[in-house]
């Protein structure tokens, strides 16, 4: 059993919907004090809503990872409200799905400027209420896609989300000091918002790609940020936990199919 972090100050970017409401929820339910982070205050208040419903401590902010001055707005208010900040879960991302020769640079500088530049703006801003607790914790949102596998409309993506973890092997180093700890998850195929419009053939087919047979839910993300956020990792910095249901484990489909 993980001790508990009742009470810690966390700060969830793109907290409302998807991996970022899961995650935040799976905080909420551990006793953590959250801030709801997300362009649009209403959804943000929604996601903060249902953890205060819930029996949780929470509050939103609306804030752009964009910009460096939101994100310092941010953290201060996670300071204010909650009293310090302990935990940093940067997760806020956008996929447009778009294939080379189709992309224009404004969409991959929207991109990067989101997914990678905005873990930077999000951790910097952090970092001077992070290394006031008495164990900071960074945690990215990284994914599979660009790390490890590929898929068609996604360049700009899987740069993104590969770029973070090289972000985050440096960051760790340099964030030590301070004793703050530095990870990432790295989610497969999870149930969001985002698959709702695919159809139930196209999830079959997603599904049966895993050897766990099923798509996995957004609080399978949250536990994995959990562990990386308790005293019991505090001697782990600069590694990646794959949260995939053993997905990018297959040679091919028909791998799954002498099991």
């Amino acid at each position: 059993m993980l001790t508990p972090i009742t009470g810690r100050s966390v700060i969830v970017t793109g907290a409302s919907k998807g991996i970022g409401k899961g995650i935040a929820r799976v905080f909420g339910r551990a006793g953590a004090k959250v801030l709801s982070v997300a362009r649009n205050e209403a959804e943000a208040q929604a996601g903060a809503d249902e953890i205060i419903a819930a029996g949780g401590t929470a509050s939103a902010f609306s804030a752009d990872v964009r910009d460096l001055a939101s994100m310092e707005a941010m953290a201060q208010a996670a300071v204010d409200r909650h009293g310090g900040l302990d935990v940093l879960c940067a997760n806020a991302g956008i996929f447009p799905q778009s294939k080379i020769l189709d992309m224009d640079g404004d969409e991959w500088d929207l991109v990067l400027g989101t997914n990678l530049k905005g873990t930077f703006n999000s951790v910097k801003a952090c970092i001077p209420h992070l290394a006031k607790s008495d164990g900071g914790r960074i945690i990215l949102t990284s994914s599979i896609t660009g790390p490890i596998t590929g898929y068609p409309g996604w360049t700009h993506y899987g740069a993104s989300k590969a770029g973070q973890l090289g972000f985050m092997r440096t960051a760790c180093i340099e964030l030590a000091k301070y004793g703050i700890t530095v990870n990432a998850v790295m989610p497969g195929n999870i149930k969001t918002e985002g698959l709702d419009g695919l159809g139930a053939d196209y999830l079959a087919t997603m599904a049966a790609s895993i050897p766990l047979g099923k798509i996995g839910d957004v609080e399978d993300i949250g536990n994995a940020a959990l562990f990386f956020a308790s005293k019991e990792a505090n001697y782990i910095t600069g590694q990646t936990i794959v949260v995939d249901g053993g997905q990018t484990l297959p040679e091919s489909l028909e791998a799954l199919g002498e099991v």
